[in-house]
């Protein structure tokens, strides 16, 4: 699998974005065969210095539309109605932005006719390459088998994961009891078959890829002999957060050691990746505001004319390394929200108005913060800030905490497209564990992919309160 900014994408996904770029470029081929018919003609066309960079337009115009219609979603996909509903709506996107980009640089526009005729073929093919994937079983092709060493609570929750994302390909084959004295017990699907002292004969008689270490306790109880054997015979060997980490975007902070966070890869922020983040978010914030001005205005607007002043809502936060800053947002609550005191944002939330909630739905309320990422305060990824009260309760009842204060807070995060609104102390620590994931990959191309991500949830506004 690859991974993106420390995440593994399922192959399943990475062999649809490629097969639909190439029956892109395969459709555009044929269409322009269609049109011209004469091959000197064809040729001619094929040779133009605008060629290739028409055909790549069209290729990620299209892969970004099917992208933000979720036709890459494994959930998505199963539902063949729900998919072609979404293929025809990304289809019809797809040419709207081309028309735009046309009107804007006709040059790089494909001709009249060879666009006419390629939207119904790459439709056709979308659908066809789809149906056969889902129909003759390919998908499912190469699921590698998974072997648990162990019993602990941090592997029956991966296997829940690993059952909950069928895309992975991979297959839980059973669970080893520690004891030995569990042998047909199930803990969540795949039953304990074994004894751990027995990993290296199981291992070989269910034709294992990799084993997943995930005991309860390890000193003393680990067969390091048998585990070196495997390795040496090609069979993986992982320890079961490392696994949840990488197919599930998030650290799992319960039971884990002090000494995996020390060892594990990762935490790194060298001088020049720190430089680029920066200048990217002074960059990206001034154009962002240049070009959302007439949002901006509309926004304070609406806001005036429903409860009035104050437009914009200022509290203090925790920043980097603890600092306090005073956020800004544009107010989205009646202004005795807090008369009794600071509390946690909830659904149904009555303290919301009319216009606040549908600048919470769209995430609009938080444009004014690209002036918080101007003043150096915030990034535009990152965890979000909180509020000092709840950050001090939140560092007593929740360990590693105080880790989200290694960077600049931010507008949008990984935890922002990954996860809700928390609204609970409980949800905080989930929420925390993406968080930290985004510490220890920290990239700019994680940003990136955190900023494509965060644009598809205001457009489609999930998980708001």
């Amino acid at each position: 699998m690859i991974r993106v900014g420390g995440q593994k994408v399922p192959t399943r996904t990475i062999l649809f974005i490629a097969s639909d770029a190439f029956f892109v470029i395969v459709g555009l081929l044929l269409v322009t065969a269609l049109r011209f018919r004469a091959l000197s003609t064809i040729s001619g066309y094929l040779r133009n210095h605008l060629t290739v960079p028409r055909f790549a337009l069209v290729v990620v115009v299209t892969v970004v539309g099917l992208y933000y219609n979720e036709l890459y979603d494994a959930h998505v996909l199963r539902h063949r109605r729900e998919a072609a509903v979404r293929l025809v709506q990304a289809v019809g996107l797809i040419f709207l932005s081309l028309a735009v980009i046309y009107y804007l640089d006709p040059d790089l526009s494909l001709g009249r006719g060879i666009a006419v005729l390629a939207a119904p073929t790459i439709l056709s093919f979308a659908i066809a390459w789809r149906w056969l994937l889902e129909t003759t079983g390919l998908l499912g092709a190469g699921t590698e088998r998974l072997l648990m060493l162990g019993t602990g609570q941090t592997g029956i929750t991966l296997v829940r994961e690993i059952i909950a994302r069928p895309e992975l390909n991979l297959k839980v084959v059973g669970f080893l009891d520690e004891q030995g004295q569990n042998i047909g017990t199930s803990l969540v699907n795949p039953c304990i078959i074994g004894a751990t002292s027995d990993v290296e004969k199981i291992a070989k008689q269910e034709k294992i890829d990799r084993v997943i270490l995930s005991l309860a306790e390890r000193r003393g109880r680990t067969p390091i002999r048998q585990l070196l054997h495997l390795k040496f015979d090609g069979v993986g060997v992982e320890d079961a957060e490392s696994l949840y980490e990488s197919i599930s975007g998030r650290i799992m902070l319960e039971n884990l050691w002090p000494s995996w966070l020390i060892l594990s890869n990762g935490f790194r922020k060298p001088a020049w990746m720190r430089f680029e983040k920066r200048a990217i978010d002074i960059v990206v914030s001034v154009f962002a505001l240049v070009f959302l001005w007439p949002v901006l205005v509309l926004t304070a607007v609406a806001i005036l004319l429903e409860t009035g002043r104050p437009i914009l809502f200022r509290q203090e936060r925790v920043g980097m390394t603890g600092r306090h800053f005073e956020i800004l947002k544009f107010r989205s609550m009646n202004q005795d929200a807090e008369a009794n005191g600071p509390v946690w944002a909830a659904s149904a939330d009555n303290r919301i108005t009319r216009t606040g909630r549908f600048l919470r739905k769209y995430r609009l309320d938080e444009l004014p913060q690209l002036f918080n990422v101007l003043r150096g305060e915030m990034s535009l990824v990152g965890p979000r800030p909180e509020r000092p009260v709840f950050c001090e309760m939140l560092a007593e009842q929740i360990p590693y905490y105080t880790l989200r204060h290694s960077v600049r807070p931010g507008i949008t995060g990984w935890a922002q497209i990954k996860y809700q609104y928390s609204a609970s102390v409980e949800e905080t620590k989930e929420k925390l564990e993406f968080d930290i994931f985004y510490v220890k990959h920290l990239s700019i191309f994680l940003d990136l992919a955190i900023l494509l991500e965060t644009a598809k949830v205001m457009i489609y506004g999930h998980g708001s309160k």
